[in-house]
């Protein structure tokens, strides 16, 4: 399947499951949406914070996506949406459009399942891809730059790497600066707070075999983990591993 095809199954609810692995070549995203009073200091909340929140296209007046796709229906193509009140989940839905109105921005944030497709072309192997699991994803100690109510800890994705190859999906991540780029922490789990690796916050534990060694990379639910502090009264993401597939390719971001 191509983006568009795979869009459209998802508007008609016959694809709910994780993105990571679909759609090889083609740019992944984490969405955020807000009510527009919010929306200014958020987005200056994106760029302190942009190895953990890469923006990628912001859309107002409206749920149609121009950068990313033309008109893609930001509604109901995503494989599964988080309904966020006072900081939590309350729901999880297959479409938004009871939910919409005009006051809300919706927010498109890099996500490191765009630079899987060029590792696993460098022979690099994914566990949570072999395995077709969501990613393990984790909260961390790491302080965000705050900007006006905006703050919180950063949240990491986890990938098993084989130890010979953790330079190369070091150099592979750097080319992808958008995506998150380079892993912020390789191997000691403690020093970013995650007490214990087999019990990921959102996602699923995957095994890290004896010969390989946990690389972490920012992740882009990131924001919704902010929302614990924050609080907002309303919200809507999309839920972790669910993702916007994109029609821009991979290479259109590589730098």
């Amino acid at each position: 399947m191509n983006a568009k095809e795979l869009r459209a199954k998802i508007a008609k609810g016959e694809f709910v499951k994780p993105t990571a692995g679909y759609c090889e070549g083609f740019v992944q995203a984490n969405m955020f949406v807000i009510p527009k009073k919010y929306a200014k200091s958020f987005e200056e909340f994106t760029k302190k914070n942009s190895k953990a929140m890469p923006l990628l296209e912001v859309v107002e007046d409206g749920y149609k996506t121009k950068v990313l796709a033309d008109n893609a229906n930001l509604l109901n193509e995503l494989p599964l949406y988080n309904i966020i009140e006072n900081g939590k989940v309350t729901k999880q839905v297959q479409s938004i459009e009871e939910y919409y109105d005009n006051d809300l921005v919706f927010f498109l944030i890099g996500c490191s399942f765009t630079f899987e497709s060029s590792l696993l072309k460098a022979g690099i192997g994914l566990r949570h891809v072999e395995q077709n699991v969501n990613v393990s994803m984790y909260s961390t100690n790491i302080k965000l730059n705050p900007v006006g109510i905006w703050r919180g800890d950063m949240v990491v994705s986890m990938r098993p790497i084989a130890k010979e190859r953790v330079a190369d999906a070091c150099v592979v991540t750097s080319h992808y600066p958008n995506m998150h780029g380079t892993p912020i922490q390789v191997g000691y789990p403690e020093m970013i707070g995650i007490k214990d690796i087999n019990n990921p916050e959102y996602g699923d534990a995957v095994e890290i075999k004896k010969d390989e060694i946990p690389l972490f990379w920012p992740c882009g639910v990131t924001p919704q983990n902010a929302l614990l502090d924050v609080k907002l009264p309303f919200a809507i993401t999309h839920a972790p591993g669910h993702m916007f597939v994109s029609d821009r390719r991979d290479e259109e971001y590589y730098q």
